[in-house]
Parts: structure tokens; C-alpha cells; sequence
């Protein structure tokens, strides 16, 4: 690998799995990184791309199979390769979006060498680049939903009784992954329970 260290992420919600995942595989010239769950692979994503994904499915918080549904359709450029004590080889569990599986427990060896496949077949993945197109929220009623456009899940906020003025773009942080989710609020005429109340730059008498 030259003076090239490919870097690797590893997730798995058992301490001493990822633990020996990264001693090993920096033994082998990568640049490890690690993490608990699916929410903290995805903060590990706010800064530079990994070369490819090691991942444990069954994980709380947020599973393996729903990280790799969001990494492929975010990052499809990256391998993934899925590891779980759940399914019997050669068994591989349906729905998950991975280039390759391994069944716990499985010999070092095997995933040495599934990685090294990987990486060879494409080049080293640049920066990540952040998507700055905002999520439209419909305001109608005491509450908006909001849709994190990283980890995909939704949360609602309270409704603001004094309106901002429409199409003004706001930033707050996903209750879940913490990333800073940009929206823009669409004011519905005569929402429910709510009069619209613009307001101005001048106290209302």
C-alpha cells in the first residue's frame, strides 16, 4: 500500500468486537475509525469518507440495515461489507444492501482479504461533499415534521404562534444524529387552529 492508508470504518455496538477489529486491521497498514452504532458511523461521515465499511447488523440505537440503506443511497461509491451472529452460513439476510457478508464467528483471514478485493476495485474516495438543498415543511397545524436528510428519520417541533416570514430558511440539529438539517417552512392558508401572523420588523398595536 506504499505510503497510501486506506481508511476504514468499523461499527459494531460490542466493545471488544471493534476493539479487535481495529487492532488488527491497523496492524495492517489502514487507518481504523470506529463506532457504536448506526448514529455515531453517521457523525463519523460529517468529516472525510471512509474507503470502505465494516459493519455489525443487529445494533441498537439504529441497526445495521438501516445504515447501509442510507450509506448506499447516499454513498453508493463506498463497499460496505456487513458481519452479524444472526444467520447461519451460508446464509446471507435478506434486505441487506452490502457487497459482502460474513457470519460470526468468521476467520480474520477471509475479511483481510474480502477487503483488499474491494479496495482494489475502485479508487480512493474523495471528500465528502454536503448536500445544502433544504427540506420544505408544511406548516398546518401546532407542529412541523421534520425529515433529517442524513439518517432519514423524523421528529416533530412545536409550531411557532408568531409566524416567520414565508420561504425563510432555518437550520436546527436532528434530535437523532445531531447533523444540522436546513428547512424552509411552506405557510398553509388557514391552517387549522393557527391564524397566519406575519411578522414584521415593528411590534404589532
Amino acid at each position: 500500500m506504499a505510503n497510501f492508508h486506506y481508511r476504514l470504518l468499523i461499527i459494531d455496538d460490542e466493545p471488544l468486537s471493534r476493539e479487535l477489529l481495529q487492532s488488527s486491521l491497523s496492524e495492517q497498514g489502514y487507518e481504523v475509525r470506529i463506532a457504536k452504532d448506526g448514529f455515531a458511523a453517521l457523525a463519523q461521515l460529517q468529516g472525510a469518507l471512509p474507503d470502505l465499511i465494516v459493519t455489525d447488523l443487529k445494533m441498537p440505537n439504529m441497526s445495521g440495515f438501516e445504515f447501509l440503506s442510507i450509506t448506499r443511497r447516499r454513498f453508493p461509491q463506498i463497499p460496505t461489507i456487513a458481519i452479524s451472529g444472526e444467520f447461519d452460513p451460508p446464509v446471507k439476510p435478506l434486505g441487506v444492501l452490502a457487497d459482502a457478508f460474513f457470519a460470526k464467528p468468521f476467520r480474520f483471514e477471509e475479511l483481510r482479504a474480502k477487503i483488499t478485493e474491494l479496495l482494489r476495485e475502485g479508487p480512493p474516495r474523495p471528500a465528502i461533499k454536503r448536500d445544502q438543498a433544504p427540506v420544505w415543511v408544511p406548516r398546518n397545524g401546532e407542529y412541523y415534521v421534520i425529515t433529517c436528510t442524513d439518517c432519514l428519520r423524523s421528529f416533530s417541533i412545536p409550531a411557532e404562534k408568531s409566524v416567520r416570514l414565508l420561504r425563510e430558511l432555518r437550520t436546527l440539529e436532528c434530535i437523532f444524529c445531531e447533523a444540522q438539517v436546513q428547512f424552509i417552512v411552506v405557510e398553509m392558508p388557514e391552517a387549522a387552529g393557527l391564524p397566519m401572523i406575519k411578522k414584521d420588523s415593528h411590534r404589532m398595536k
